[in-house]
């Protein structure tokens, strides 16, 4: 007589396991130590969150004078509103502001269509390298633009300029360097580690003084170069060092039989390091290449040694207004938000690269 085996209902799991709840019991209560340091962050928490939220918004000053914010005992949010214009370009001319904009403005949606992909690979490159020429004519006049002298240069403007550039050329740079170093040819290989080395054994704030004093006695006689050129220039050669070592370990990444396969296809040397290798490479190290140029970012706030007033420089000098003494914990939050937003943005897009890079390899 054959068995008959009647299927149990599928019965849901307990709520202690799904749900709210369980994801709590899962991730903040799962044993006792998970618990004590759940207990513990909450507590703290507690004690610390009131306070600044009071001080953020409930107490705050959003319009009014320096006297109103010191009556009220809150942020004076309205300090940041008075020295905007200080903050976004410094000391720049009112009447060439729209200059500024314009740039600004350029970068931004030059930023977004390469960002939602809406031009080739080489014609976004292009307009990348492209870009410090409009801009320094913008910022800087001649043809026909009032010249404007760069110890005006200054703020969130000053600090873009020279992260976005120092990405934009250290890049390609810094991919040269790094084929360098594995050339074949020994006196272009050594060249190219000792420019590595030599960098990377010395803090930035080391390459910007010898590029804002010992960097004329290297120029031919009657080329001068202002403070900004200059240190824009040990910016560069810095990030370029530390580029190179990240797109060499890409390079060391890549697979010797697919270099074996492009010489069996009869593909030039240079061909397979352009279309084979180059692309895998880039591909594996981005997210370092994205930390890097993350990095250089928040980097830019070194040049206040050198006597330029970027970002951060312009924040405490704004602070230093006799008519707005004592609000430099506003000045230097309101920087930090910035800083992090910038910042999240190029980690988003780092991601965005990433996904869109392996995407396109498996297909």
């Amino acid at each position: 007589m054959a068995e008959v085996f009647v299927a149990a209902p599928d019965l849901p799991p307990p709520p202690s396991t799904t749900g709210a709840i369980g994801w709590l019991r899962e991730n903040l209560f799962k044993g006792w130590f998970n618990s004590t340091l759940t207990l513990l962050a909450m507590a703290f928490l507690a004690y610390a969150v009131p306070p600044l939220v009071s001080w953020f918004l409930i107490d705050a000053t959003f319009v009014g004078d320096a006297e109103t914010c010191r009556a009220a005992g809150g942020a004076c949010w309205s300090f940041i509103g008075a020295e905007f214009k200080l903050f976004m370009v410094g000391t720049y001319p009112n009447d060439a502001t729209w200059r500024a904009l314009l740039s600004g403005a350029m970068l931004v949606t030059l930023f977004v269509v390469t960002a939602r992909h809406m031009l080739s690979p080489l014609v976004a490159a292009a307009l990348w390298l492209l870009l410090p020429i409009p801009v320094y004519w913008l910022l800087g006049g001649g043809l026909g633009l009032e010249p404007v002298e760069e110890s005006r240069w200054g703020g969130l403007m000053l600090t873009l300029l020279l992260a976005v550039i120092g990405v934009v050329v250290s890049v390609p740079l810094g991919v040269l360097l790094a084929l360098g170093r594995r050339s074949r040819f020994i006196a272009i290989k050594s060249l190219s580690i000792g420019i590595i080395e030599l960098v990377r054994g010395v803090p930035m704030i080391t390459i910007l003084f010898m590029a804002t004093i010992m960097l004329p006695f290297f120029l031919p006689e009657g080329v001068e170069l202002g403070v900004l050129h200059r240190v824009q220039i040990g910016i560069i050669i810095f990030s370029s060092a530390y580029m190179a070592e990240v797109v060499r370990g890409g390079l060391q990444g890549v697979d010797r039989s697919q270099i074996e396969a492009a010489a069996a296809l009869g593909l030039r040397g240079w061909h397979t390091t352009v279309f084979i290798v180059l692309p895998q490479a880039l591909r594996d190290v981005l997210p370092p290449l994205i930390g890097r140029c993350i990095a250089l970012l928040k980097d830019t706030s070194l040049v206040i040694i050198v006597g330029l007033l970027d970002f951060l420089g312009i924040a405490k000098a704004a602070s230093q207004d006799p008519a707005w003494l004592g609000f430099d914990a506003e000045a230097f939050v309101f920087c930090a938000a910035i800083y992090w937003a910038l910042c999240f943005s190029l980690s988003r897009y780092g991601r965005s690269l990433e996904r869109r890079g392996h995407g396109a390899f498996r297909d």
